[in-house]
């Protein structure tokens, strides 16, 4: 089976990766495929929590380069999650919205399952799914599999 894992660059898409590694047997996957999207257009068009810290111009409309590598480097800090675990990882950068492009990889590379993050961003997505998380959900053509943060602990 061929796994497609997004990242936008949070740390709730890094923990997504990690709950697949850990509830899945590496032998029933043959790859996987670690997938970013990037939104040039966008104000913010990758999150960038995953490779260090952000450059100053991350945020400009010139900076589409600077989002590609955000991106590159996210990708790599998820793939690493999967070094030495078995299927062949692959790393895919595609532009565009996130949501229509997930579903898009998931029908080329004939995916057996697609995991992605919830938001995880404030009160609204503890009570709700993220947008892409929930259009994925909803049009992927293979079962998807959501992972939602961990609740925050008070003391």
């Amino acid at each position: 089976m061929h796994v497609v894992i997004a990242t936008d660059g949070s740390k709730q898409s890094l923990a997504a990766a990690k709950h697949l590694r850990s509830l899945a047997a590496p032998e029933a996957i043959s790859d996987v495929t670690v997938l970013a999207v990037v939104r040039p257009l966008a104000a913010v068009s990758f999150v960038d929590e995953l490779s260090g810290p952000r450059r100053k111009d991350a945020g400009s409309p010139s900076s589409v380069a600077s989002f590609r590598d955000a991106a590159k480097a996210s990708i790599e800090v998820i793939a690493d999650v999967f070094a030495g675990w078995g299927p062949k990882v692959h790393k895919k950068i595609r532009s565009g919205s996130p949501a229509n492009e997930i579903i898009k990889a998931a029908e080329q590379l004939d995916a057996g399952l697609v995991v992605v993050a919830s938001g995880g961003r404030g009160l609204s997505d503890r009570v709700m799914l993220g947008s892409t998380a929930q259009r994925v959900q909803q049009y992927a053509p293979c079962p998807v599999l959501v992972v939602r943060p961990a609740p925050s602990r008070k003391k």
